[in-house]
């Protein structure tokens, strides 16, 4: 095992993925007390919250454990795009029988600052991911200079490097199987976008620092392969999401259960960013793909109010369904039964086979 994860002393080094609005510190616990790295997503947290499920996770697990925080750029709102956006849904919000949008309604998901560092720091957690980059120079100081190691998602080599050149510890290679949003930050053009199984080899031969693979892996086999391209760790979220601690609706676990989860797409019409997620009506009427939508994360509050109404009435029209292409294992089980059986995967499967040498000449035969 790599240092990076001997370090924290975890039994392998399988980090569960952070997954704002379906979970909260009792998945990571879970994770944690089966040997691995239990993982909090603080994006839609306030400091009081933050507080709050700090104290409780502290409180249960002596450990390492990860908080995750994203690092986006707050837009300024456009009133032209804004205005458009409201009359495409327009007719959605009649059918539902809802009231037009108040203005400057609140973004739903702030980016890592000094009001979470300031909560953060009387924990001092063993790992701190980010999303979407880095923050900025003098918050990244902060957090490494509590002895914290920091870790961000990478969705190309060119992104990867760049990590690496401002401080990261290691590195997320999220491939294009991942659910939930793309951690893409030097670029918003999709067809830059690699599946895990090619972009983990190419980041792992660029960069020094560990790399953690993360997008489709959720069984033994895919554990063992990310092994033998070199990953030094694994990343999994969608097979959680079914399991007795994750907080994921009984709409969501259907979804996740039923043949509707072998068709996911990216779509930004739920909050504005490229995120996984499985077709539902949204995706197919508005997008997927739909360059009307607010700039990430307004379009969270339009989209909301259609999501409660079409839910009350037992319909995920309007719901964001996160989930990788590889929905086939998320089991409804103990988190930490999950994670024993991917600490064990990780544990059985062989190391990178060695590169061989081109330049080397085979000995001869005497």
């Amino acid at each position: 095992m790599h240092a990076f994860f001997e370090t924290l002393g975890l039994s392998a080094p399988i980090i569960q993925a952070p997954m704002a609005g379906v979970q909260n510190q009792h998945l990571a616990m879970a994770v944690c007390q089966a040997g691995g790295l239990g993982s909090l997503p603080a994006a839609m947290l306030t400091p009081p919250a933050l507080q709050a499920q700090l104290q409780a996770l502290k409180s249960v697990i002596n450990g390492p454990f990860n908080v995750n925080f994203f690092c986006h750029t707050l837009p300024t709102p456009d009133p032209v795009i804004q205005a458009r956006w409201q009359a495409t849904l327009a007719p959605y919000r009649r059918e539902f029988g809802l009231e037009p949008i108040p203005p400057n309604a609140e973004p739903g998901r702030l980016p890592f600052n000094h009001d979470s560092a300031d909560v953060l720091e009387a924990f001092a957690p063993a790992v701190v991911s980010f999303h979407f980059g880095l923050p900025a120079s003098d918050l990244l100081a902060r957090v490494k200079s509590w002895g914290t190691m920091v870790l961000s998602s990478a969705t190309t080599v060119q992104e990867a490097l760049w990590l690496q050149a401002n401080g990261v510890d290691a590195v997320i290679a999220q491939g294009l199987e991942a659910g939930g949003h793309r951690g893409m930050f030097l670029t918003q053009d999709l067809s830059t976008q690699m599946g895990t199984f090619a972009l983990l080899p190419q980041i792992v031969h660029a960069l020094d620092v560990p790399v953690i693979a993360a997008g489709g892996i959720g069984s033994a086999q895919s554990i063992a392969a990310a092994k033998m391209l070199g990953a030094h760790g694994v990343q999994i979220g969608t097979a959680y999401l079914c399991s007795h601690e994750a907080t994921t609706s009984a709409l969501h676990r259907a979804a996740l259960q039923s043949d509707a989860a072998q068709h996911t797409a990216l779509t930004p019409v739920f909050s504005g960013r490229p995120a996984r997620g499985i077709v539902n009506r949204a995706m197919r009427e508005l997008g997927p793909v739909s360059s009307q939508a607010p700039a990430f994360p307004l379009a969270t509050a339009d989209i909301t109010p259609l999501r409660a109404a079409a839910e009350a009435l037992g319909r995920t029209d309007f719901t964001p369904l996160w989930a990788g292409q590889n929905a086939s294992h998320a089991r409804s089980l103990s988190a930490s039964e999950i994670t024993r059986e991917f600490v064990q995967a990780w544990l059985d499967a062989p190391e990178m086979a060695k590169p061989h040498n081109s330049a080397t000449p085979a000995p001869h035969a005497p």
